[in-house]
């Protein structure tokens, strides 16, 4: 039967209205099942603490539990690389980006995923705090004795770190490149590890994120310098690197990926649950013990920070000579 004017119209309009509603539809059936959350390092890393801490007040506004997996390993990139192999996000599984997943590709002569392309960027939590321990009994008290002996003995001293091309790791060849230092770098599997063998004598010493600040309070470790901007809140008594004449800073911001070309509702469901979660006090007061500054960034910011970020570590490999 030939449509009516009226009747072509109302088709359209119903037809427009359907389309409007896709975004708020996926948003009202999204999450229907548990999310799983890819975190490439040991489960005692700074990192896990964190996330595990942020998920657990952020399954309260989603309505369903986000599960983390470790995959610890590969300088962190792993779960980069799982998500990189997905066609498209469908909001199920995210991972961590951090700086050394950034990194790490300009390492390789074929990279493992296209930064830019291969994800979709949720939102941007936190930072670290770095340092380097020793132990008590070691006879450094304070950064320039260590400096002073490791430049006296050169290719003796050791220091663990969570991976090749991690942020401590960068750290350290910068320190080493302008302070004309020889020592030896020691790879571990992703954090909390490398701090054990330090305990263990099996370490000089150890260049990580805040995992040590509970050791250090309680006399275990010693804390010597410190990389970020300004002194750490907590020990205010330890100089930066750049107080002791070192232009190196690093905090290393990260956040939440998806797999590419994810829903936009989708993504809006995560980014505001996670960004109620990120503020909510349970979890600052999270971050606050362990001296994680707050590094947030909505969906679309994230995403237009990672070119200049990109950038940056691309000249960090290229004149510290990073390889895998």
């Amino acid at each position: 039967m030939p449509q009516t004017r009226q009747g072509r119209r109302s088709l359209l309009v119903g037809a427009a209205g359907a389309a409007l509603a896709t975004p708020a539809l996926a948003q009202r059936e999204f999450p229907t099942r548990p999310i799983r959350l890819i975190v490439p390092w040991l489960a005692s890393a700074a990192a896990d603490i964190q996330l595990r801490g942020l998920v657990q007040v952020a399954t309260r506004y989603l309505g369903q539990p986000i599960i983390i997996e470790n995959r610890a390993g590969a300088s962190g990139i792993l779960g980069a690389q799982l998500l990189a192999n997905e066609a498209q996000g469908d909001g199920y599984l995210l991972t961590q980006m951090h700086n050394s997943a950034l990194r790490v590709p300009f390492m390789m002569p074929r990279a493992p995923y296209d930064v830019q392309r291969d994800f979709s960027f949720v939102i941007r939590l936190v930072g670290y705090s770095y340092g380097v321990v020793v132990r008590p009994d070691s006879p450094w008290r304070t950064w320039q004795q260590f400096v002073d002996h490791v430049k006296a003995n050169p290719g003796k001293v050791s220091f663990g770190t969570a991976g090749v091309g991690t942020t401590q790791h960068v750290a350290m060849e910068q320190v080493a490149r302008i302070a004309g230092l020889d020592w030896v770098h020691v790879p571990f599997r992703g954090g909390g590890d490398d701090v054990q063998a330090l305990l263990g004598g099996n370490l000089d010493a150890v260049a990580s994120s805040s995992l040590w600040a509970e050791m250090v309070q309680n006399g275990q470790l010693r804390l010597l310098v410190s990389f970020g901007e300004e002194r750490i809140r907590r020990f205010p008594q330890t100089p930066t690197l750049r107080e002791s004449g070192l232009d190196v800073a690093h905090t290393s911001p990260y956040g939440l990926v998806g797999p590419k070309n994810m829903d936009p509702g989708i993504m809006r469901v995560l980014h505001d649950a996670l960004h109620r979660a990120l503020t909510d006090p349970e979890h600052q007061a999270l971050i606050a013990r362990m001296d994680m500054p707050l590094a947030y960034l909505n969906s679309a910011d994230y995403a237009a920070s990672i070119p200049a970020t990109l950038e940056e570590q691309r000249i960090i490999v290229r004149d510290v000579g990073l390889r895998m």
